[in-house]
């Protein structure tokens, strides 16, 4: 899944993730960011995870623009015109 870190704690590792899919709020599982990149999140982050057992969030890794489907604008597909 897709999503935003909406908050996180990096003295108690307590967080929560909102998907971008259905905006539903998961938790962040314990050991969510263990054997990844991060040594912690920040709010706002995007990031790509699993849901676990429990219905927590985990094993979150980055994701690129590609990955994450940026939805893309009209005026992104016309050319710029340089007034040369």
């Amino acid at each position: 899944m897709q999503g935003v870190i909406k908050s996180y704690d990096p003295g108690s590792g307590d967080g929560v993730i909102i998907a971008d899919s259905d905006l539903v709020e998961y938790d962040i599982a314990a050991a969510a960011l263990e054997g990844t990149v991060f040594r912690m999140v920040r709010q706002g982050q995007r990031v790509v995870f699993d849901i676990d057992g429990d219905g927590r969030a985990s094993g979150l890794r980055l994701g690129s623009e590609v990955d994450m489907a940026t939805p893309r604008f009209p005026q992104d597909d016309v050319p710029l015109h340089t007034g040369i």
